[in-house]
């Protein structure tokens, strides 16, 4: 992606911003003010990929000319560097690229991450506890923070159902292509006969909100508490600190019983119920029929698939995409780089082609 637009207007746009936030009345309006702030993080991003991607643009040119040249040491080194930047040339020309195209007011948010054990039994519920697995080593090599919300844990170990919040910079931007279901196709620890099994687990993915984005009035609220069970330890278990929160006019129901604490878990229930609603309103707005969460796992059927881990032949494949990459242990340990830089530039490609069309 060598040609990249012009970027005037975003300057000119950029530096009225600046202008807007230096007056102190726009602070009255507390989101307001959070919102021109984070665009006018967004377009100094744009600018400062513009400006790298015309200066490696300007050293290539450089190294292409030396790279002709009579001075043949100067001419292989000007040929080994040419290959990185290049490299570093397109990358910078796909954040452009991406920069300008009309930002999505949930990518700064953090997120609730919901993984239910699907097909499978037991078997789906130890993948669903290993895709949490991979998902927390995925958040440390970014220095984002997990915090449980809730768990229902299996007889093995596994998770029936985990629900948790990702919080640290771009988390919605990045784990929002996780959504839907994920099989697995392995030889489990319960077969004796060492047949393979597949075995599925849902993923749904949800912008955290804020008590601004979701007015929950009292009335609307159905609350009980309730005996926390399971793993946990003597305190949990042996006072009423599980919370259950029901949303009358939708019928949404949200629990958590991870904290000793009732006070605790009902703050943390009302984040996963604001979320929920946040979600559902933005789907209606947007005209469509369901609501994010139930468009993003399905019914976990294995015909549903967005992305098969299959272990004996040691490959993970994106069905999106058609992306497979040999490489399953490093996925489950969390690298995900390649497959989501894959998806997030699939989803520029076809974002820019309606944009153009």
């Amino acid at each position: 992606m060598n040609v990249i637009p012009d970027i005037t207007k975003f300057c000119h746009r950029a530096a009225a911003l600046e202008a807007e936030l230096a007056n102190p009345a726009v602070y009255a309006d507390q989101r307001r003010a959070g919102d021109l702030a984070r665009e006018l993080l967004r377009l100094k991003k744009l600018m400062t990929d513009h400006d790298r991607w015309q200066a490696v643009q300007q050293q290539i040119a450089e190294n292409e000319q030396f790279a002709t040249g009579n001075d043949t040491e100067m001419a292989d080194l000007a040929k080994a560097e040419l290959g990185t930047l290049q490299k570093e040339a397109s990358k910078l020309a796909q954040e452009v690229q991406l920069g300008i195209l009309p930002a999505d007011p949930n990518d700064s948010r953090n997120t609730i991450v919901e993984i239910r054990a699907g097909t499978g039994g037991e078997e789906a519920a130890l993948f669903a506890s290993n895709l949490f697995r991979m998902y927390s080593r995925f958040a440390d090599t970014l220095g984002w923070k997990i915090e449980v919300m809730d768990t229902s844990v299996s007889e093995r170990g596994g998770f029936k159902e985990i629900v948790f919040s990702m919080l640290g910079q771009d988390v919605y931007k990045k784990m929002r292509y996780e959504s839907g279901v994920h099989r697995v196709q392995r030889v489990p620890a319960t077969e004796a006969q060492g047949r393979v099994h597949t075995s599925t687990a849902s993923v749904a993915v949800l912008p955290e909100a804020e008590e601004v984005d979701v007015q929950l009035k009292p009335d609307d609220l159905e609350i009980t508490v309730c005996r926390a069970s399971g793993p946990g330890g003597q305190g949990v278990n042996t006072t009423d600190s599980a919370v259950q929160i029901r949303h009358k006019p939708t019928g949404v129901i949200v629990r958590c019983a991870d904290e000793r604490s009732q006070l605790k878990n009902k703050t943390k229930a009302l984040r996963v119920l604001r979320s929920r609603l946040l979600v559902h309103k933005q789907e209606q707005e947007a005209a469509r029929m369901t609501a994010a969460r139930r468009s993003q796992i399905g019914t976990a059927d294995r015909s549903e698939k967005i992305r098969t881990y299959n272990f004996p032949q040691n490959r993970v494949t994106d069905h999106r995409i058609n992306l497979t990459i040999q490489n399953l242990p490093a996925i489950m340990e969390g690298e995900l780089g390649e497959l989501l830089d894959a998806l997030m530039t699939d989803d520029l490609n076809r974002r820019l082609a309606e944009t153009t069309s």
